[in-house]
């Protein structure tokens, strides 16, 4: 138990580390900006895909209403009035204005979808049409299933009112518990569609739970806090709802942003209860790993590499991959796999050295023992560097700087220019 505990723990710091290693709060705040703007485009856009439908004749107004109720707190009232003006103006916008409207919409979904390739170390972002698809479903059928599902609901609601309290069993705790049940689906789907890489749905089952209960306790929160210290009214007067709601939009954001990065650590919670190995270990490890499947004839994949005993994050065999790739070492297949692209017999372990972004660690650091068949004769060959380095520089630094200029000996000694 007090192992667990302690793994609880250490989880729970690798995560808060990671957020602010992401700058969390500063996508938030980045996302707090953009959804003033693009609030109400969405709901505009919510309104006309709903208003299409006449089975969903009047389900806007009453989704905004359950939204409001449910998803905000108290506060909400005055901006909901403000919002719900602004809708109804921007329902009369010209071609023009609507697509300028889809435009805002779908520049907080981009924002929204590097804030998560961020987190999730995504180098390739989505381009093109498969981004503009994606968006398109989330704008287009997002309201559709939201209706449907407020449909539903209206629907149990209305047999237990027309047949008795026991016509349904259940329904009227399935009604309350309608909120809680939206926002972990939504929050599911966005951890596993919005991230440009394959996010396992238990993770994000997982990370939208966690999500919508941490949700509603910060709206619970917000609303005594509303409710029971309003010096903020005698700062801010008729105007302090407009930065109450902004700082909930913030605040809401700081969440979901923590819920995405549970997500990702997920998928991660082997690496974080480990020291990890120095980078060019692991690229040796796996240059050799695509040796041997080059000669077998297969691709590579991360799960190749789980199985040899390197568990990589996705993050770092990214990392890897992206600088084998400039060294032409790797290619993608068509697969989504890898393959070695280069003769190795051409490509010099000093070369590999010289070119990697990560330092050579010193032999020192290094594990005594690594489960791999090249590992001893490397850490010989850095033993014995780091032995000429420390002849080669062992001098001082005054030495070096001494006002007559001082010139490196052929073999490695310091003498003074004649």
């Amino acid at each position: 138990m007090q192992q667990r505990i302690n793994d609880f723990m250490e989880f729970c710091r690798f995560l808060v580390q990671r957020f602010l290693v992401d700058r969390g709060p500063q996508s938030a705040a980045a996302l707090t900006y953009t959804t003033l703007f693009a609030v109400v485009p969405l709901m505009t856009v919510t309104f006309a895909m709903l208003s299409a439908i006449p089975a969903f004749h009047g389900v806007g107004e009453q989704i905004q209403m359950y939204i409001f109720n449910n998803f905000i707190p108290s506060t909400g009232a005055t901006i909901q009035q403000y919002l719900v003006a602004f809708t109804m103006q921007a329902r009369q916008l010209t071609w023009f204005g609507v697509g300028f409207l889809m435009a805002t919409a779908l520049m907080m979904m981009l924002t929204i979808e590097k804030a998560f390739n961020l987190i999730w170390r995504v180098r390739q972002p989505r381009r093109g049409m498969s981004s503009f698809l994606l968006y398109w479903a989330i704008l287009s059928l997002g309201p559709l299933l939201l209706g449907a599902g407020f449909a539903m609901s209206t629907y149990i609601a209305s047999l237990s009112l027309l047949s008795g309290p026991y016509a349904l069993l259940g329904a009227g705790t399935l009604l309350k518990a309608m909120p809680l049940l939206l926002s972990v689906a939504a929050f599911t789907l966005i951890y596993a569609a919005v991230p440009n890489t394959r996010v396992p749905l238990r993770h994000a089952l997982v990370g939208g739970l966690f999500t919508s209960v941490l949700f509603e306790a910060a709206k619970q929160g917000f609303g005594l806090y509303v409710s029971y210290f309003p010096s903020y009214q005698l700062i801010y007067g008729a105007f302090a709802a407009v930065p109450l709601f902004l700082l909930w939009i913030y605040l809401s954001w700081i969440i979901v942003l923590f819920g995405a990065e549970l997500v990702c650590g997920l998928s991660s919670s082997q690496q974080w209860r480990r020291q990890p190995a120095p980078r060019l270990l692991v690229m040796l490890a796996l240059l050799r790993i695509f040796y041997q499947h080059q000669q077998a004839g297969r691709e590579v994949r991360l799960t190749d590499a789980h199985r040899n005993g390197w568990m990589l994050p996705e993050d770092e065999w990214d990392e890897i991959l992206e600088f084998f790739e400039r060294e032409r070492l790797v290619c993608r297949t068509s697969a989504a796999g890898w393959v070695l692209s280069r003769d190795l017999h051409h490509y010099s372990f000093d070369q590999l050295l010289r070119s990697n972004p990560w330092p050579v660690s010193d032999y020192q650091t290094l594990p005594e023992h690594v489960d791999e068949p090249w590992y001893p004769a490397l850490r010989q060959a850095l033993e014995a560097l780091q032995g000429e380095r420390s002849k080669l520089f062992g001098g001082s630094v005054a030495v070096w700087l001494q006002a007559e200029p001082a010139v490196k000996s052929e073999f490695g000694g310091v003498r003074s220019q004649e």
